[in-house]
C-alpha cells in the first residue's frame, strides 16, 4: 500500500530564467495544485511519543473492545501496540521485514502483519504479541482483509498482481487469486459475501466470489487515474476508492457498480478509514492532506481538506469514541507521534 515505489507525487518544478532589469524570474509549474482548503471538523486531543526512529508507517487498526492500536513501523520492522485509553505503549513486536500491512481481528485474538520484505504473513497472538504462524505470500504483500464468514485473511500482492487467501486459524495457504494487474487495497463486503480489490495499473474494481476464489466481476472506474485505497460501507452498499495518481475519491454502488461520484482529495491519497456509527469517511494522504467527508442519503460530502502534518499518510478511527488516530515520523522535538483528534462537529 503505502510504499508504492516510484507512485509517490511531489511537486514537479520547471524553472525559466529570463534575463530582467530587476533581475531574474522564475516560474514554476507544479503537476498538481494543493486542493482548496476546508476546516476539518477534528480538534487535536491528543500526541503520544512513539518508540523507534523516524523512518516510515505503515497501517493501523483498532481493536475497540480492547482500546488497543496496532500500528505498523515499516522502516524499523516493528509493530507497536497502543492503549488508546491510557495513552501509553504497550509493547514493540520486533522482526518482521518492512511490515507494510496490519489487522487486529478480536474475534480471533490475532493480529496479522505482512513481512514484505520477506513476501511473508505473520500472524500474532493478541495477548502477549508473540508470532505463532508464518505464511507465504506473493510478491509484496502489503494491505489485508479478513473475511469473517469463511475464517480467511486475505493478502494484497502488490507487485505480484494476486490475493493469497490464508485460514485465519492455522496459517495455511487456500489458494491464489490472479488480479491481471497490480494490486491495489483489499476489503471485504460482509453483506454481499464478496472481496473487492483495486486493480490500480487497469484502474477498476476487481470483485471475488471467496467461495470459489474467482473474479466475478471488473468494474470500470471512470475518472480514476491508478485505484489504491479502499474502504467500503457494507450496510449503504457502498465503496470509497481513492486513487493517488489524480487526487480523487469515487464512491461506488455496491448494487449497480455505477460510480455515484467524484470528489478532490489531498494529493496521493493513501489510506482510507471509515466511522460506520459516525457515517464519516478518513482520507489521509502521502502529501499530509487529511480529507474528511460525510456520507448522508449514500452520498458523500466534503466537510473538511486540510494540511495535518508530514507523514500523515496513515489513519486509523475507533467507531466507539469516533477519535480518529495518525501515527506520523515527526512529532514534538523531532520525535515520532501518534495524533489524536476527535470531531467538533
Amino acid at each position: 500500500m503505502a510504499a508504492r515505489r516510484g507512485r509517490w507525487m511531489w511537486w514537479v518544478a520547471v524553472a525559466a530564467v529570463v534575463a530582467v532589469a530587476a533581475g531574474l524570474t522564475v516560474v514554476i509549474v507544479v503537476r498538481h495544485r494543493p486542493p482548496p482548503a476546508v476546516t476539518l471538523p477534528l480538534r487535536e486531543v491528543g500526541r503520544l511519543t512513539l518508540p523507534g526512529d523516524n523512518s516510515r508507517f505503515d497501517y493501523a487498526s483498532v481493536d475497540t473492545g480492547r482500546g488497543l492500536l496496532f500500528v505498523a513501523h515499516l522502516g524499523a520492522s516493528q509493530i507497536i501496540e497502543i492503549d488508546i485509553h491510557a495513552g501509553r505503549v504497550v509493547r514493540v513486536i520486533d522482526g518482521i521485514d518492512d511490515v507494510h500491512g496490519v489487522l487486529v481481528v478480536p474475534a480471533r485474538h490475532r493480529v496479522y502483519a505482512t513481512a514484505t520484505g520477506a513476501n511473508r504473513m505473520v500472524t500474532l497472538d493478541e495477548d502477549s504479541g508473540r508470532p505463532v504462524a508464518e505464511t507465504p505470500t506473493g510478491d509484496y504483500p502489503d494491505g489485508l482483509a479478513y473475511d469473517s464468514d469463511l475464517r480467511t485473511i486475505w493478502t494484497t500482492n502488490e507487485a505480484g498482481g494476486s490475493e493469497t487467501v490464508i485460514d485465519a486459524d492455522t496459517g495455511d495457504v487456500l489458494g491464489t487469486v490472479e488480479l491481471g494487474g497490480e494490486a491495489g487495497n483489499v476489503a471485504y463486503d460482509p453483506t454481499g459475501r464478496q472481496i473487492l480489490v483495486d486493480v490500480q495499473t487497469r484502474n477498476e474494481l476487481a470483485v471475488i466470489d471467496p467461495a470459489t476464489l474467482t473474479v466475478i466481476r471488473r468494474v470500470p472506474l471512470p475518472g480514476c487515474d491508478h485505484d489504491h485505497g479502499l474502504t467500503v460501507d457494507p450496510a449503504h452498499r457502498l465503496a470509497f476508492v481513492a486513487c493517488d495518481a489524480n487526487a480523487t475519491l469515487l464512491t461506488v454502488d455496491l448494487t449497480t457498480w455505477q460510480v455515484l461520484d467524484v470528489r478532490r482529495v489531498g494529493n496521493d491519497p493513501d489510506v482510507l478509514a471509515y466511522d460506520p456509527a459516525g457515517g464519516r469517511l478518513y482520507v489521509a494522504a502521502e502529501s499530509g492532506w487529511l480529507t474528511t467527508l460525510d456520507q448522508h442519503d449514500r452520498r458523500v460530502t466534503v466537510t473538511g481538506r486540510a494540511y495535518l502534518a508530514d507523514g500523515a499518510h496513515v489513519v486509523a478511527v475507533d467507531s466507539t469514541t469516533h477519535r480518529s488516530y495518525y501515527p506520523v515520523p515527526h512529532g514534538d522535538g523531532g520525535r515520532p507521534a501518534l495524533l489524536t483528534f476527535e470531531p467538533t462537529r
